[in-house]
């Protein structure tokens, strides 16, 4: 038998779940220096089989069992092709959610989050995204219309996907490939909170102000495996150095309990640059830990 995520059984509809895993195994191609996040989900399921799912003291349930997770597999793409891919994301996102279950995917590049906001905007008029990343990939579009992995959440806000100002970049630091890097995620609204403001706040004067702005509101959870620091998260698409380490990640993560996380889509693993498996092995851990927090949502929502 084939087992999915945390050993999860593997499944072609939802069913009666109330937690999905989806594999995206899209790329934008366009990396000559570090190509293969397209192979991102088959090492996150590897590695996160070797993962037990519990979490003492933060949880003391089987969150896997307590939501029946199943794994639906991964969506069927072509990397290099988002014309075709996004629509195909998207579909997929749709019938893993259509009946209500919460959402673990796994890129992908960062490009597969604009599909699935879009699938997730259709069930939650008044999404928001708490986006953990290096880069806030809301840079201004280089030509009109285009697609790049820098624009997700540029694009996101022109369709009106989310609501702006109520959603969050946290962790942004390092090189860029433009000086707008940050202030034009602000120009579109969006609250950005970079890596030394981050750390100058202090992670609890942090989570106050996120439970502020999302607490009540569907939240899409979006990791960027490059905000850790490459020593922590070295097989990612764009490492970049000062990052957080892999405490501060899985702590600020349980401190999120509380917020109603509808979706947790982590995203950037790069198998062919991660040594043993290092950085597959910390993203599943990062969907444990989302796991969890969709079971504490649950829990408070009475369901």
């Amino acid at each position: 038998m084939t087992f999915g995520l945390f050993k999860s059984p593997m499944a072609e509809t939802p069913g009666a779940a109330k937690a999905v895993a989806l594999g995206l195994p899209f790329d934008m191609g366009t990396s000559a220096e570090r190509p293969g996040a397209r192979q991102g989900p088959r090492s996150i399921r590897a590695q996160s089989r070797l993962i037990d799912r519990y979490l003492p003291p933060f949880s003391a349930v089987d969150a896997a069992d307590q939501l029946g997770l199943v794994d639906l597999g991964d969506a069927d793409v072509t990397a290099g092709r988002p014309d075709t891919a996004f629509s195909a994301v998207q579909a997929a996102a749709e019938a893993a959610t259509g009946q209500g279950a919460r959402l673990l995917s796994m890129g992908g590049d960062g490009s597969v989050t604009l599909p699935q906001l879009r699938a997730l905007a259709s069930r939650h008029d008044d999404l928001c995204v708490l986006h953990m990343d290096a880069h806030t990939d809301a840079f201004p579009l280089p030509t009109p219309g285009a697609h790049t992995t820098a624009t997700t959440f540029t694009h996101a806000a022109a369709e009106g996907l989310v609501d702006v100002g109520r959603s969050f970049h946290v962790g942004a630091r390092g090189p860029a490939s433009t000086p707008l890097a940050i202030s034009h995620a602000r120009d579109l609204g969006y609250r950005v909170i970079d890596d030394d403001e981050m750390r100058a706040l202090g992670w609890a004067a942090l989570g106050a102000q996120l439970h502020d702005a999302l607490r009540s509101r569907p939240v899409y959870l979006c990791w960027d495996m490059d905000v850790f620091d490459a020593s922590a998260a070295p097989g990612v698409c764009d490492p970049t150095w000062g990052g957080l380490t892999a405490r501060e990640g899985l702590k600020f993560l349980e401190g999120l309990a509380g917020l109603d996380i509808v979706a947790v889509d982590v995203n950037t693993v790069v198998p062919p640059f991660d040594p043993g498996g290092m950085t597959a092995h910390l993203a599943a851990t990062v969907l444990l830990h989302g796991l969890h927090l969709m079971v504490k949502a649950e829990q408070a929502s009475g369901r």
